[in-house]
């Protein structure tokens, strides 16, 4: 995982598996910008493996936080099989999902 600013907004790029084992790592991070007040995010989830519920729930908690200090978060998914998993649980309707970062950096 690493984070980097673009202008305004925080890149973090997440990659391998996200689930109950590995989680916490990315809550902690995602924790800890909001903490210093950086609710411009982009999420790049175009290196992860695989996600499971643990890993979808961490976004929407993410994205709740951020809303809620007025922000926005935007994710960068590139595969068809975690695409499916987000139309899946509606969650298409929820974030804004962008196939590039390019594409979420000119959102």
């Amino acid at each position: 995982m690493t984070t980097e600013d673009v202008g305004a907004r925080t890149v973090v790029r997440v990659a391998g598996e996200v689930d109950v084992a590995s989680a916490d790592r990315l809550r902690e991070r995602l924790a800890v910008l909001l903490s210093q007040g950086r609710t411009d995010l982009v999420v790049d989830l175009t290196g992860v493996t695989f996600l499971d519920s643990t890993g979808l729930g961490l976004l929407v908690g993410t994205l709740k936080r951020v809303r809620l200090a007025g922000g926005r978060l935007e994710l960068v998914v590139d595969s068809e099989r975690l695409l499916k998993v987000f139309r899946i649980t509606g969650l298409t309707q929820v974030f804004a999902i962008h196939d590039t970062l390019d594409g979420a950096l000119a959102s």
